[in-house]
């Protein structure tokens, strides 16, 4: 079965970006530095489509016991439920490099306030600032509650 890291290694492996002293917020170093980060995120996302699509060729046996063919079924829809999401975390990260590339990067879409480089190292996709996140959560549990 293909690999499901916890955390997607360019998280692993990303050298923190570390600001001079006096450097403006999401110049060209940062936009590049984040763009780094998704495109790399993006091309291990895409590594685990191209596995899947072949480990589902490879195991797509036809068991005589009914028992192990629906265990099959069900890792086969586990594994695309996942691909799925996947694919939607795609669209999200194409979305961001396009806001990087158009200089609408790193500020939060409520209220206009930075992001903040730790935050988009932790999350390169988020829009909101830890705050608004934080209200907008404490809100989305008082309609569901």
């Amino acid at each position: 079965m293909p690999r499901k890291p916890e955390t997607p290694l360019q998280f692993q492996n990303t050298v923190h970006y570390k600001p001079a002293r006096g450097e403006n917020y999401m110049n060209e170093k940062q936009r590049q530095h984040f763009k780094d980060i998704l495109l790399t995120w993006k091309a291990e996302l895409m590594e685990e489509v191209d596995r899947t699509v072949m480990h589902m060729k490879d195991d797509a046996s036809k068991f005589p016991d009914p028992s192990d063919r629906a265990t099959q079924e069900e890792e086969f829809s586990l594994e695309l439920r996942t691909r799925d999401r996947e694919r939607k975390l795609i669209k999200k990260i194409d979305q961001t490099i396009h806001n990087i590339e158009a200089d609408d990067y790193g500020y939060c879409e409520a209220c206009g306030v930075e992001i903040g480089i730790k935050r988009l190292e932790a999350r390169p996709t988020a829009t909101l600032c830890i705050d608004c996140k934080t209200l907008d959560e404490i809100k989305e549990k008082q309609v569901q509650g």
